[in-house]
């Protein structure tokens, strides 16, 4: 790998650290607690280790379509990869910032949409990028049925403070 190609991987790795910087600074705190949460909801110590392995390899996912095509080569997908970032980013400020759980949802559904159509455009580009975003596609998959259950479960009752 050259000095230039390093370069751009550290420019995707980060990118991820800023979407996920959210999730660092935004912590769910005594609200969140308060909340009613199914019994099949993983610890909260399993989130930060799954986040970390799944931004890598999101950024691992962008730089093999950048190494691929380019920036120019690869504009759409690209495009599609940054819009899949920005709703990452946007779900902890909502959810946990301002206690809007129906809207932190609609945000996951976005958010599994822009994952989705990105992996149908990467694979186009590279497998591999497109592989690599699946565990990611899961994992929302789970974190949206994890955050509309928290939404059912909660919609009866006010919202605690």
């Amino acid at each position: 790998m050259d000095f230039s190609s390093f370069l751009v991987l550290v420019g995707f790795i980060a990118a991820c650290t800023l979407a996920a910087a959210t999730g660092a600074v935004i912590r769910p705190g005594i609200w969140y607690e308060r909340l009613a949460k199914p019994d099949w909801r993983p610890p909260n110590r399993l989130f930060a280790p799954v986040w970390s392995v799944l931004y890598l390899m999101i950024a691992a996912s962008g730089w093999s379509v950048w190494r691929e095509a380019g920036f120019a080569g690869a504009a759409g997908p690209l495009t599609l990869y940054a819009a899949q970032l920005l709703l990452n980013a946007a779900w902890t400020p909502v959810f946990f910032g301002l206690h809007r759980i129906g809207l932190g949802f609609a945000i996951l559904v976005a958010l599994w949409l822009a994952i989705g159509a990105t992996i149908g455009a990467f694979y186009s580009v590279s497998v591999t990028a497109a592989v690599l975003l699946v565990p990611y596609l899961a994992w929302v998959s789970f974190a949206g049925a994890l955050n509309y259950a928290i939404l059912r479960l909660n919609r009866a009752s006010p919202q605690p403070k």
